[in-house]
């Protein structure tokens, strides 16, 4: 209880002193503010940058390995022409994958390209179509808002069926339904069976809603599907309970196989999966958030050294009441608490400013960076953390030397 007073007492004594020297209290606030908005709002884009970043990637697939030509990260001084003589993935391959992988639950095989689209009188130029096999849907996820997917017969058969994004599907058909309505792929006809759930724009692109999906059996009277610049590939979908590291290794076999390599040739082929680019994402926000650290930490010891620097001239201000409080029986610790407190809520007040700053911003900025950026309650956190510690940090000499001081000498000084 005794304690529970004495704090209450500082907490007082405190606010009283910073509602009485406003501008002083004003001026220590802004160094704090200045840096705790600094530190977070670098924090906040990095992690902001870092989520969106993973979100996209996630939607690749955790349990998706990818047959490519080319691998996704390059390890040592490989020679570039060894990966320009590779083969590039092929249609065919796919049954055999889809009959022989053990682990495998799906797979398919898909190309992308740029078409124009076209509905009467409206077209769209430049737009990504996506043309896969069967089992597409079974590897990647996405999801249907209206209509369906292909049905095995169509895929199989090339039948002219299409399913597009809902950004395409608004643009092109406005209020009236896409389903049923015949568009033209490079001027061929193509019948809309579905159309994707909106999903927002991907920082990595390649979102859906501006997409077209058709199968590749009728991709083939649209384009050459063995072009090199199409960037062919076949994803492969893990059972469950099979890792990927056990999906890669009986796919390098049947790759080989499939390959007809000798055991002493090199792979022609590269397993790829998007833990390689987690990776690399890790790497690069490591050296972004010392970066962080290293911005934001000379803004905070600029505020540090300020709130130190007043707190010494509230001591000097205040020493014949110290030696009053002093001759009446007040502690040491009750005189360091006091000045204490109010560094730290001069800090505390400064930081919150701070955080409201980053709050407002981040609300109206979201829209400008692209992509979807908030404040999160561990940088909240981070940001009431910091204010303390620096609060404490910077009113401890100056709380400390108050109550050193001698209460006879403190009520004589001037």
């Amino acid at each position: 209880m005794i304690f529970l007073g004495l704090f209450k007492e500082s907490i007082l004594f405190a606010l009283t002193a910073l509602t009485v020297n406003k501008l002083r209290t004003f001026l220590s606030l802004l160094g704090i503010t200045i840096g705790i908005f600094a530190i977070i709002t670098v924090f906040t884009v990095v992690d902001s940058l870092e989520q969106n970043l993973r979100k996209s990637v996630q939607s690749l697939g955790d349990d998706v390995v990818f047959i490519d030509k080319w691998p996704w990260t390059f390890e040592g001084n490989y020679p570039w022409w060894k990966y320009m003589n590779r083969p590039l993935p092929e249609y065919k391959e796919l049954d055999d994958i889809i009959q022989k992988c053990n682990g495998a639950q799906a797979a398919a095989f898909l190309i992308n390209s740029r078409i124009t689209i076209k509905y009467k009188n409206s077209s769209i130029e430049n737009v990504t179509i996506v043309c896969a096999s069967h089992q597409y849907d079974q590897v990647k996820n996405f999801e249907i808002a209206d209509g369906r997917y292909f049905t095995d017969i169509e895929s199989s058969s090339g039948r002219p069926v299409a399913i597009i994004g809902s950004v395409l599907a608004e643009a092109l058909f406005l209020n009236q339904s896409p389903l049923g309505q015949t568009v033209k792929i490079n001027g061929a006809k193509a019948i809309v069976v579905g159309v994707f759930k909106k999903e927002g724009e991907s920082i990595l692109g390649g979102s859906p809603d501006t997409q077209v999906l058709v199968p590749v059996n009728y991709a083939r009277s649209l384009i050459d599907i063995r072009n090199e610049d199409l960037d062919p590939q076949i994803m492969v979908k893990a059972k469950p309970g099979i890792s990927n590291e056990e999906l890669i290794a009986e796919l390098t076999g049947l790759m080989r196989s499939i390959h007809k390599l000798k055991p002493l040739i090199e792979d022609d082929f590269a397993l790829n999966q998007t833990s390689l680019i987690s990776q690399q994402f890790d790497s690069m926000f490591g050296v972004v958030g010392i970066a962080g650290w290293i911005i934001g930490g000379f803004s905070i010891l600029v505020g540090g050294f300020g709130i130190a620097n007043i707190m010494f001239v509230s001591v000097k201000e205040r020493t014949n009441i110290i030696g009053i409080q002093k001759s009446l029986g007040a502690k040491n610790y009750f005189i360091l608490s006091q000045f204490l407190f109010e560094a730290v809520f001069l800090s505390l007040i400064g930081g919150m400013i701070g955080l409201m700053v980053v709050f407002i911003i981040t609300l109206l900025a979201g829209d400008s960076f692209g992509m979807e950026i908030s404040l999160s309650r561990s940088n909240i956190i981070l940001g009431f953390t910091i204010s303390i510690l620096i609060g404490v940090v910077s009113g401890f000499v100056p709380a400390y030397s108050a109550s050193q001081l001698d209460p006879v000498e403190a009520i004589r000084a001037n």
